[in-house]
């Protein structure tokens, strides 16, 4: 999506932000971030805020106002949501501008036990009944073995897409960027880490310890965990398919690898 600057909103859009959030002074574009047509960070009377926007007709949109809906319902570990308005044609978030850095996920570094608490935040808040999400068994269907998508069914409210750019971190980390917000078994989560932690540098003994750092992964099902990784090996291939991007290749790469390393466990104590 094409990145634009504050300034270039229409002036309607422009005066309705400075009617909530007060005059702007100044406005920085952020670095990054594929899926915002406007993405800035606002010097205001009332102080700094994080506006981030998409045109309303653009077919991002609904997962735009389904990232506000879902806000409310977020622990501490994530920013707070101060407005959210549709004015010329744009959909608009007002959001807290929270201190840090994005997490350096490593081996070694200090941001990842940071980033494991706000994870393990995460991990107590049930999915609202009120806001439309997916559940993890739908969302991964057309993916995963025959009959096993049910595997991956809960209640838990899952963020999916735990990359380091999603997590910011000062003295804590900040789980940001709630484009994919899913309802499903909580396990579903570190899952989804690990692969981050590979495309990082660890090993996958490596990855799997910190994995086990959650109850919901210690304590997921063996046949369940080598469903999801089956499923999301084939995700991840389908989309190096359409995109042969490298670091998409790479995930697809890490994505397989981890499925194999869970599956050999489970093919070991079958029949000989």
């Amino acid at each position: 999506m094409i990145r634009r600057h504050f300034h270039d909103l229409p002036v309607e859009a422009r005066q309705a932000i400075a009617d909530k959030a007060g005059p702007v002074h100044a406005a920085r574009t952020a670095d990054g971030g594929l899926n915002s047509g406007v993405a800035a960070f606002l010097d205001t009377d009332h102080g700094p805020v994080f506006v981030k926007g998409i045109p309303a007709n653009h077919p991002q949109a609904p997962a735009q106002r389904r990232e506000a809906a879902i806000n409310p319902h977020l622990p501490r570990a994530c920013p707070r949501l101060y407005w959210h308005i549709e004015v010329a044609d744009w959909d608009l978030l007002g959001y807290e501008v929270l201190p840090g850095r994005h997490a350096d996920y490593t081996p070694g570094s200090p941001d990842l036990p940071l980033v494991a608490g706000a994870l393990a935040e995460l991990q107590g808040i049930t999915a609202p009944t009120d806001v439309p999400i997916k559940a993890a068994e739908q969302r991964w269907a057309t993916y995963a073995p025959p009959g096993a998508a049910a595997l991956f069914d809960g209640d838990t409210l899952l963020h999916t897409d735990l990359a380091p750019h999603n997590v910011l971190v000062d003295d804590r980390a900040h789980i940001i960027d709630w484009a994919w917000p899913t309802r499903g078994a909580a396990w579903i989560d570190p899952a989804i880490l690990i692969l981050r932690l590979l495309e990082a540098g660890h090993t996958l003994a490596e990855a799997d310890v910190i994995a086990h750092r959650f109850p919901s992964w210690r304590t997921a099902p063996a046949e369940a965990k080598v469903a999801f990784a089956a499923a999301n090996a084939a995700a991840w291939e389908e989309i190096t398919r359409a995109d042969s991007a490298p670091w998409k290749a790479s995930m697809a790469g890490h994505a397989v690898a981890f499925h194999a390393h869970l599956r050999a466990p489970v093919l070991g104590n079958g029949p000989t």
